[in-house]
């Protein structure tokens, strides 16, 4: 993990009760807010950003669990503190949802289950601040909405940290809805003028960051720290048996993770070797936005039928065994703020076959086959290896994998609680 800060942190409109500074320093009160989990309580399957909100909460409570509060946009615009035995018991049924229910789960339950947790936590009561208050973000939920955050920040007389994920709607945004880049441009707004501290998941955001809002940011504590990977000793649950070499592509299927380069691939190697000798690919992930195309493709393509199969929303112990059997993970996006499915992938000790952007060299190293991502004939030929039985390309990313070693949950939130100790100094 690499860390770089910029000095004092900005000022806050309506300063906290302080004291001097060895008195404060490291026993701030931090306040996680829990908004983007609690906005989807009707999904059954997580997100990236769910995991990290997630991994934060179960980190936090096993780090400081005397000074962690949680609070939360509730969704009925209302913000306010949670009660920590409601989060206790959301966080439990919410990380059983994901492990064993995913897709699965009909409509009425998962109606049942938002119900229940928006009453369980429901905004409650801020108590004034008797040592130095932070609250923490760690997802972009609400972040366009400056008032939103403007008044949370009175109520809690607060300071501020939270993340950047990435700008990819600013810097690539041929590749998102037409209404992201000023969603995001708004988001960059607000963290600019309430933020005392900035959490960033990779150099390669950071970089990004600051060429195009570099000025407009103030001096303040920017702290790069790569995500955690969450490695699970539980056994993988097992699955119906896949009788041919196979391949993962875990992503939303949108235009920058680049699915159409696979389908394009995976019909060229049936019409060359026929189904039957075609490894098979399975997309771990749903439908998004912007994919008419790809959807063309899945829908329609004779060829795709009996050799590419859509998982849009597998338990988690499903996907463990997904990955495990796999001859590799495909990762050809065109850009990536930091890309969780890559690390943990590696953190299993999957082969990784990914595009040659910069986060993915900063992240995995030289441990992955890297490739041009608009390099259809680098790609099938690594594919084509990699699905042999005695692939030497395989074989030589499986030694190297032994000398990659993920980042901690717990390494990661340290770091977060350096910049929330570094913005209440004096």
């Amino acid at each position: 993990m690499s860390v770089k800060a910029v000095n004092s942190p900005a000022p806050m409109s309506e300063p906290m009760p302080r004291g001097s500074c060895d008195r404060w320093r490291g026993n701030a009160e931090i306040v996680l807010d829990l908004s983007r989990l609690l906005s989807r309580s009707l999904h059954p399957t997580p997100t990236g950003v769910d995991r990290v909100e997630m991994a934060y909460a179960r980190t936090l409570k096993r780090l400081i669990p005397n000074r962690l509060r949680f609070g939360a946009v509730h969704p009925t615009g209302l913000y306010g503190r949670l009660s920590a035995q409601a989060v206790d018991e959301f966080l439990d049924r919410t990380e059983e949802r994901w492990e064993s229910v995913g897709g699965s789960e009909r409509p009425a339950e998962a109606c049942g289950h938002a119900m229940k947790q928006c009453w369980s936590l429901r905004p409650q009561a801020i108590m004034p601040p008797t040592i130095p208050r932070v609250v923490l973000q760690v997802s972009p939920h609400h972040l366009q909405h400056c008032r939103i955050v403007a008044s949370k920040l009175r109520r809690e007389r607060a300071r501020f940290v939270c993340m950047v994920h990435d700008i990819i709607p600013i810097t690539h945004p041929e590749y998102t809805r037409p209404s992201d880049p000023a969603r995001h441009r708004r988001l960059l707004q607000t963290i600019d003028a309430f933020a005392d501290g900035i959490l960033i998941n990779s150099n390669a955001t950071l970089e990004a960051l600051l060429a195009r809002m570099g000025a407009p940011l103030r001096r303040r504590p920017m702290t790069v720290a790569h995500f955690g990977v969450d490695i699970r000793h539980s056994p993988p649950r097992p699955t119906a048996v896949i009788n041919r070499p196979y391949f993962v592509c875990m992503a939303t299927i949108e235009p920058r993770k680049n699915h159409l380069l696979l389908l394009h691939l995976w019909r060229s190697m049936v019409e060359l070797l026929g189904p039957g000798r075609t490894p098979k690919l399975i997309l771990i992930g749903r439908r998004g936005w912007q994919n008419e195309n790809v959807v063309d493709m899945l829908d329609r393509c004779p060829g795709l039928r009996d050799v590419v199969q859509e998982l849009p929303q597998p338990p988690d112990a499903d996907l463990r065994t997904l990955l495990r059997d796999a001859r590799g993970i495909l990762l050809p996006s065109f850009a990536e703020g930091f890309d969780m499915p890559f690390t943990e992938a590696l953190a299993a000790g999957v082969p990784v076959l990914a595009s040659d952007i910069p986060v993915h060299r900063e992240v995995g190293g030289e441990v992955p086959d890297y490739l041009d991502p608009i390099d259809g004939a680098g790609w099938r030929s690594a594919i084509l290896d990699y699905a042999a039985p005695a692939s030497i390309r395989r074989a030589a990313q499986l030694k190297r994998l032994g000398r990659w070693h993920p980042t901690s949950w717990d390494t990661h939130v340290q770091a977060a609680l350096s910049v929330a100790e570094e913005v209440i100094a004096c």
